[in-house]
């Protein structure tokens, strides 16, 4: 059955003939897996090994239908690759060669497939059903997100209608992520007019599967859980989710998959931030459960160590590089590095100038013994003095300022990145969320690397992750956790004299970059001094260059800087 008549076939008005999709989906389909996998973008032959070889085992287990994610054949989010032929096309390809090695079990994977649409998009999201060799049913996402990292109104059309299929005993209603996210009940302000899961429930839909690439930030498990119980309880039907895990870019997706019962109560439940399998028994909605990681600091851990793996995993990258400043932030970065390539492949570089204490550089030596990692200990002194002789004569008459605080960050941007082409390493960038917030780092030094691996994180929580790091195997000193964080790039440098506490700056920075409150706002909610927070809010929008020229980072927070916070360079503020 070709695309067309797969689509024409499946309008929401009018009787389906079901026939050819075979006896067992009416009444065989009692136990269901769902297959969280770790997909990497434009990697057909990988994406479809992973997806028959979890089909073979769900079959081996007695399973009769196995979900994957959303577009799970070609890696999700596949962004402009979609305007490719070639890409569109292997996605039919690879769902063919899928449901040729699968037959004995039906698979139901995400994929593009071209759209029949008058809106000059060429492609849609689609979930298509693989059974007896052969695509028997294809169902098209319908509403498409555009806030945050989303931007799918670009890549895809949306479909104009959904159907039903019959399973076991069952009228299925499929549908992908985002048509799940618009319960009037549940949302105070819905994004779109049209509700999926209400006409599919209206048309007497009785089980809904949801197949989804859905990324984590602190507390999207909850909610996520939370929404799809109101669906659950609201229309009385069993609801399944099957999410996606793994890094890609700036994202990771944390799986956490699971299975509603009528009531909203979860019956089955996968692991986060691992691919895993569960099953359930679609009559007697029974599954099973098995352990996530819970906690807040446990479950960043656990993202920024998925989203560096994958990265460099996925990028080609083996080893890591690290400078090590004997801070708290460098200290955390190596951690994440070695939990997530293995301490052999990390490199930690010290690189002391004219204003380091002997005490960082014993911190960050003592680090890496505690790691097993590889140290390099790799003065500047000597470049920062050839750039001064150099730079003399042109600013002569000019005092010390930030120029030469500058200067020597850079210098070791420029041993870090000669270390990454010699060894052919990536540099793992350090900084946090709330120096590049307020712009409290150096384009070209401090910010040299291609991961920026903290940097959705604020210094606060920087600090409650290495305490809970600790909590499992003390290795970084106690000294880097209890001494007051320094630049050292002056004498007796405190980030205190230029920055507010961090406590109070890392509020202020939630407010306005997460939540859009303005300064008037902020100070009164947080009982701040008013001219602390405009002050803080116009280093904000002045390091909007800064930022947009930094590497990509780990999204961890419902608002990371990045490609999901779109800002002007070029713009003057009034608020």
């Amino acid at each position: 059955m070709t695309c067309r008549l797969v689509a024409t076939a499946l309008a929401l008005t009018g009787r389906r003939n079901f026939a050819h999709l075979g006896h067992a989906l009416y009444t065989g389909l009692v136990k269901i897996a769902l297959a969280q996998i770790n997909p990497t973008v434009g990697d057909f032959s990988g994406n479809a090994s992973k997806i028959i070889n979890f089909s073979r085992r769900a079959q081996a287990s007695g399973a009769g239908l196995v979900l994957f994610p959303e577009l799970s054949v070609c890696g999700y989010p596949p962004r402009d690759l979609v305007e490719r032929p070639f890409f569109v096309s292997r996605n039919r390809e690879t769902a063919e060669q899928i449901a040729a090695a699968t037959r004995g079990i039906s698979v139901i994977c995400g994929l593009v497939t071209p759209a029949q649409s008058q809106t000059g998009k060429s492609v849609m999201n689609s979930a298509a059903l693989l059974m007896d060799g052969k695509i028997a049913f294809v169902q098209s996402k319908m509403l498409l997100p555009t806030y945050d990292v989303f931007d799918e109104m670009r890549n895809f059309a949306p479909a104009k209608s959904q159907a039903l299929f019959p399973l076991s005993g069952n009228q299925a209603a499929l549908t992908i992520c985002e048509d799940a996210w618009n319960d009037k009940l549940f949302w105070p302000k819905r994004l779109y007019t049209v509700d999926p899961i209400e006409a599919l429930i209206r048309a007497g839909g009785n089980l809904v599967l949801n197949i989804s690439a859905s990324p984590f930030w602190i507390g999207k498990r909850e909610l996520r859980r939370d929404m799809l119980a109101s669906i659950a309880r609201q229309h009385k039907v069993p609801v399944a989710m099957v999410n996606q895990i793994g890094g890609n870019d700036s994202l990771v997706f944390d799986g956490s998959s699971f299975v509603l019962n009528a009531e909203g109560t979860v019956i089955a439940r996968a692991s986060s931030f691992e691919e895993d399998m569960i099953y359930f028994d679609s009559q007697s909605l029974s599954g099973e459960l098995h352990p996530q990681i819970e906690g807040e600091e446990a479950s960043v851990y656990a993202a920024l160590v998925l989203g560096t793996r994958d990265y460099m995993r996925k990028c080609g990258f083996q080893k890591a590089i690290v400078g090590l400043s004997g801070g708290i932030d460098s200290a955390l970065t190596a951690v994440i590095a070695a939990d997530a390539v293995g301490p052999q492949n990390v490199i930690g570089v010290g690189m002391p100038g004219p204003y380091s204490s002997p005490g960082s550089i014993e911190d960050a030596r003592t680090l890496a013994v505690n790691l097993g990692v590889r140290f390099e200990l790799l003065s500047i002194n000597c470049a920062y003095e050839a750039y001064r002789k150099t730079l003399q004569n042109v600013f002569a008459g000019k005092q010390e300022d930030v120029t030469e605080e500058n200067i020597q960050s850079r210098a070791r941007g420029t041993l870090l990145m000669a270390l990454s082409n010699k060894f052919g390493a990536i540099v793992l960038s350090t900084g946090n969320k709330s120096e590049l917030g307020v712009g409290y780092c150096t384009l070209y030094g401090d910010m040299v690397g291609g991961l920026a691996v903290i940097s959705d994180v604020p210094k606060t929580l920087v600090y409650r992750l290495s305490r809970y790091v600790n909590s499992r195997r003390p290795v970084i000193p106690r000294a880097t956790l209890e001494k007051p964080p320094s630049a050292e790039l002056r004498p007796n440098q405190q980030d205190s004299d230029s920055l507010p506490p961090y406590e109070i700056l890392d509020a202020v920075l939630e407010d306005y970059v997460e939540d859009a409150h303005s300064a008037e706002r902020i100070a009164v909610d947080r009982s701040f001094d008013p001219e602390l927070v405009r002050r803080v809010i116009r280093m904000v929008d002045r390091a909007e260059y800064k930022r947009q020229q930094a590497a990509p980072g780990i999204k961890i927070s419902p608002k990371a800087f990045g490609y999901g916070r779109r800002f002007p360079i070029a713009a003057k503020n009034e608020a």
